[in-house]
């Protein structure tokens, strides 16, 4: 990973040890000059100041000699000897390279200007977090952090990539328990932080729904005085929150009492269309250029934050129809003469559903078969068979066409399946689904013209390689 200083002259190596407050030793000349970060010693070469984490696997620390070689001349540490340091290499010692980056982090917010968004949430941190930046783009000069740059390591490496000049900075907050979201709130302090849904993602690490609920919450550790807390309204654990220094505020496609309520949804081929009513009126025909009722939540946090900084209607309806979605989430394309629904980024309960929706709707407007090609939702802990079945139960309800179940987890959205009364006939259960070019072909050969196809699991799944397998095997 890696991250670009957003400043010509880069920052010196006293200046970097100032503010991850870390003692600096050896080289100090203009040559240890620092213009980028990285955790990745492949990455480092003149000019980028290399981070030694320690892993559950791998010690970065055993790669400082490497990062040197590369051409490395500023490396941030928890040891070094002297016998072992090199004489034109700055050193910067800490105590914990991990937690140094949030202090550094820390120390940039203190020199910006720029109004800073922070999302979190189970599902839809990244199509949030792309929507907020595209509407806000229509009018301010716009930073959001890249791809899904959102852990401890990645959200404070963004940081240091806001240019000086920037109007406003979109940060992905995720997190895998309790505590991360709270260090990277107070190193990003934030002006407004949205919290999209609480989900079942990390239910293993976290226990329970409650449990991630409370660790979402800790975005309010560094939420500025005066700032603003946008919630999902339809979400019973999220209702009833507020304190004396913010406001909170509300999103909903249920509730007309929300301060940002969905009216008039309408899932078209290629997009979405709505109305949003607030307390100043209704504005109408509001279009973002992808479907699934699900996406109209995050275009709901984008137009309220839109409007917290200031935009007019026009420009948040310019912004949202120039938003994209993240690269393997929900992309839905033409190939050949069938149409593939490529959302493999990641995998929950929820957004499966969401995801088995978009399939039903397409397949529609297709007028071909829909057929869900499934694997593995992890992290779920003890509630991951029931979880797993849900989604298939969801999936007979939809009446989707055709599944293609990959796997164990697979194995359990089919006896959802079954259970929701899907035929078996339907169903096509893969529990070893290793060699994905055998499973590729035979993806190929069950395809008709017109068919829509999903694929959807966890990211250790590996998915897109099955896509791209059945892609090939199908065009030939």
């Amino acid at each position: 990973m890696k991250a670009e200083i957003q400043n010509k002259e880069g920052i010196s190596a006293r200046q970097l040890a100032q503010m991850c407050k870390g003692r600096l030793w050896g080289n100090e000349s203009p040559d240890t000059a620092v213009h980028a970060l990285c955790t990745d010693s492949r990455e480092a070469e003149a000019g980028v100041a290399f981070v030694a984490l320690r892993g559950s696997r791998v010690d970065g620390h055993d790669y400082i000699e490497t990062a040197i070689a590369n051409g490395c001349r500023c490396v941030i540490c928890e040891k070094v000897t002297e016998a072992d340091a090199h004489t034109e290499v700055a050193y910067i010692t800490v105590a914990d390279s991990e937690a140094a980056l949030s202090t550094l982090a820390a120390a940039r917010r203190e020199t910006l200007n720029a109004a800073v968004v922070a999302v979190t949430g189970s599902v839809g941190k990244t199509t949030t977090k792309d929507a907020v930046a595209a509407v806000l783009a229509s009018k301010k000069r716009v930073y959001a952090s890249k791809g899904n740059h959102n852990s401890v390591i990645g959200m404070p490496l963004s940081m240091m990539e806001i240019p000086k000049e920037c109007d406003c900075a979109v940060l992905e907050m995720g997190m895998s328990g309790f505590g991360e979201i709270e260090r990277m709130s107070l190193a990003a302090a934030p002006n407004i932080a949205i919290i999209t849904n609480i989900g079942t993602s990390h239910m293993e690490a976290l226990g329970s729904r409650k449990g991630i609920c409370r660790a979402k919450l800790e975005i309010l550790c560094g939420l500025q005085t005066g700032g603003t807390l946008l919630l999902n309204g339809d979400e019973p654990l999220l209702r009833g929150v507020g304190g004396k220094s913010y406001r909170t505020m509300y999103v909903s496609l249920t509730c007309e009492k929300a301060d940002f309520y969905a009216q008039n949804i309408r899932i078209l081929e290629d997009r979405t269309c709505f109305d949003v009513v607030t307390k100043e009126g209704v504005c109408r025909e509001l279009v973002i250029p992808v479907c699934g009722r699900h996406n109209v939540y995050a275009a709901l946090y984008a137009y309220a934050t839109g409007k917290l900084l200031g935009l007019y209607d026009d420009e948040i309806r310019e912004g949202l129809w120039h938003f994209t979605s993240a690269e393997m989430r929900q992309s839905v394309y033409a190939h050949k003469d069938v149409y593939v629904l490529e959302d493999c980024y990641n995998a929950s309960p929820e957004s499966m559903r969401a995801a088995i929706d978009v399939l039903a709707e397409q397949a529609a407007f297709h007028s071909g078969r829909s057929i869900a090609v499934l694997g593995d939702m992890l992290e779920l802990g003890k509630t991951s068979d029931a979880l797993h079945r849900s989604v298939g139960a969801h999936l007979a309800e939809r009446g989707i066409d055709l599944l293609v179940a990959l796997g164990a987890g697979g194995e359990k959205i089919a006896e959802g399946a079954r259970e929701g009364g899907m035929e078996e006939k339907k169903i096509l259960v893969l529990s070893d689904a290793t060699h994905k070019d055998a499973v590729a072909r035979l993806l190929a050969g069950l395809v008709r013209k017109g068919d829509t196809i999903l694929f959807k699991a966890s990211r250790g799944v590996r998915l897109e390689q099955l896509i791209q397998g059945f892609k090939e095997a199908y065009q030939s």
